[in-house]
Formats: C-alpha cells, structure tokens, sequence
C-alpha cells in the first residue's frame, strides 16, 4: 500500500470515532455552526480570576473581533496552557492564529509556574488542571454575564484543552476520570500525560513533538499518544528541540498552525474538509512526519 493510500486509511478509521464518548459508550455532537471560511481580525484583553485567592489567576484571552468588538457569532474555546518559566504573551504567535481562525484562546498564567512567580516550583504542574477548569467555569459565568463583553459569544459546549511542555502535561492531566465532555479536544505540544490522564470520557487529542527534544523525549509523547483511548494523531518536528518551531518564521512553525488550526476545526467545528487536511497540512519529508489512528 502507497504512502498517501496508507494515510487516507488512517485518517479515515480516525474519523470513524471523531465523535467524543462519554460515560455508558453515548456520544455528544460538536458545534453545529459552520467553521469560519475566512479570518478575524483578533482583539486581546487580560483579567485576574480570583485576585483575592491562594491561586490568583491572571489570564489573557484573544478573541475574534470586528470593529474593536467581539465579532457576531458564538465561538468554540481553547484553554491554552505555558510551560515551566513562560508566560501566555509568549505564545501569541500561535494563539493569536487560532483566534483569527474563529477560536477564542484563554490562557491563563498558572501561580508557580509562570515567569517571575514568588514561590517558582515545577510540582504545582499537578494543580494546574483544576486551575485550567476553573477558567472554564469563570467563562462561563462571562458569558451569562449582561454587561461582560464576552457575553453570548462563548461556545462552551465545544472546548479544547492545550498547552506547551508542562502546559502540555497540564492538558492531559484535564482529561482525567469524570471530566465533562464538553472538553472535546486536546492539544499536547512537547509534553506527555501526568498520573490519571486519559481516564474520562475519550476524545480526539493530537501530538506535536520534535524529535531531539532535549527537555521532554519524543519518546514521552509517544509513550502518551499510545495511553489515548480515542482517536490521536501525532505530529513530529523531525530534528527539532523543545520548542522552537513554535516561533513565527522558524520552518516549522506553518505546518505547526496549519495542522492545529485544522485539528481545532475538525473537533469543535466539525469541519470534514479541515480533518481531510491533516495528512498534508504539514507534508514535509525533511521536516516533519504526521500519523493517525483510530480510539483503542
């Protein structure tokens, strides 16, 4: 069987289990509205949730906008996670793509992983994922709000978790044992599953790894993809470190956007044409590699 033969199959036995499962083997459906066919302008606002709290929460939010407003239409969320020493503003370069693709991005700068916190330790990754939920319940107190500017424009039936290094582990650990399944995607950047991952409702989570990460070993992605019950996809950087083909103008960062702008608008869109995509969204035989398989 040809290369390109061998990956229509594979996408295609992916697609056949795209929908997320629940508990009892049920389903639930993604947004029925129609992906955006064009791009957004993108506007961006910061708040703290929780100011007052033992984990104060500073999260910036980039969204579709049109005439300094929100732009018209409710818009599927992505919760994105930094790493160890990093801050949301870093990743702007790939968030501020998948807000003009018709996404809004929340990411919030986690107490003691973030750059310059007080009391810095690498363990609070473990405590990360009940932050990250408990973003998701703010925004959805934003979008019953009558006066917040996000008010009605959140889809929070369609959410997507992801995240970079230890954002990444901070993705998997929001897929555990009873997590919701409006969470209906996942997005895991140079990292791997913490203790309980993966347990919950499955559903579709893609990849990115390059393969001479110094920091976190292709060989602990992997390790995760193999955990995903449902359907997964991996994308590897081939040659790549930790993370620079997250940078605009590196030679990875175009098939970094064009496979995760096209994962996102399969899983929460449900976008066919974006899913047929992904196999040659990032084609590049020196560059990268892309496979696919269906849930366990």
């Amino acid at each position: 069987m040809g290369a390109g033969r061998l990956m229509a199959v594979l996408v295609s036995a992916l697609l056949a289990g795209c929908a997320p499962a629940v508990a009892g083997g049920a389903t639930t459906q993604v947004s029925t509205r129609r992906a955006p066919e064009g791009s957004y302008a993108v506007g961006v606002r910061t708040l703290t949730l929780d100011p007052r709290s033992a984990r104060p929460l500073p999260v910036t939010i980039w969204f579709p906008a049109s005439a300094d407003q929100v732009a018209t239409g409710r818009f599927p969320v992505v919760i994105y996670s930094h790493g160890l020493g990093s801050l949301p503003e870093l990743h702007a370069g790939l968030t501020t793509r998948w807000a003009a693709a018709g996404f809004v991005v929340a990411a919030p700068a986690y107490p003691h992983t973030r750059q310059g916190a007080a009391h810095f330790t690498r363990a609070d990754v473990r405590h990360q994922p009940a932050d990250a939920w408990r973003l998701i319940r703010h925004l959805g107190r934003l979008d019953r709000s009558r006066t917040d500017p996000l008010a009605g424009h959140l889809d929070l039936a369609s959410v997507a978790a992801a995240g970079h290094s230890a954002g990444g582990f901070t993705t998997s650990g929001m897929f555990s044992a009873g997590h919701p399944a409006r969470l209906r995607a996942g997005i895991v950047i140079a990292g791997g599953g913490l203790p309980g991952s993966f347990a919950g409702p499955s559903a579709p989570v893609l990849f990115v790894h390059g393969t001479t990460d110094p920091v976190v070993p292709v060989t602990v992605g992997r390790a995760a993809y193999a955990r995903t019950p449902g359907p997964a996809a991996f994308l590897s950087l081939l040659g790549q470190d930790h993370g620079a083909y997250l940078t605009p103008g590196h030679p990875g960062f175009a098939p970094v956007v064009a496979t995760t702008t096209d994962f996102l608008r399969w899983t929460l869109y449900g976008d066919r044409a974006a899913a047929d995509r992904l196999p040659t969204d990032a084609h590049s035989p020196t560059l990268t590699r892309y496979e696919s398989r269906p849930a366990h």
